[in-house]
């Protein structure tokens, strides 16, 4: 499967989704459309070489003297990894050498 048919939704912002639905007054509406996308797409899991790329953009930001959010940099690392775009509106992640960001 090719990066145009592949939507990978990395763990980490599971765990950033469930940090706000764990805090939303829709608590139930919102878990339940949740367990309904992590059933519909890939969901990107932290390995050894996640945790290498994860290494690798942090370095590179901190010598650019320009750091980006934590969960941000493990998010950039997994599409780096796959070799998949990131969609977001965040802009930092312009500064991640080898990383295409497309915005919505």
């Amino acid at each position: 499967m090719g990066p145009a048919q592949m939507l990978l939704l990395p763990v980490v912002v599971i765990g950033e989704y469930r940090y706000g639905i764990a805090r939303s007054a829709r608590r139930l509406l919102a878990e339940a459309w949740l367990d309904r996308i992590i059933l519909a797409v890939t969901v990107g899991i932290i390995t050894l070489a996640t945790a290498d790329s994860y290494a690798a953009v942090r370095v590179m930001l901190h010598r650019k003297g320009r750091p980006i959010p934590t969960n941000d940099a493990w998010i950039a690392a997994l599409a780096l990894q796959h070799h998949l775009p990131v969609l977001s509106r965040d802009t930092h992640f312009d500064a991640v050498d080898g990383l295409t960001r497309i915005s919505w």
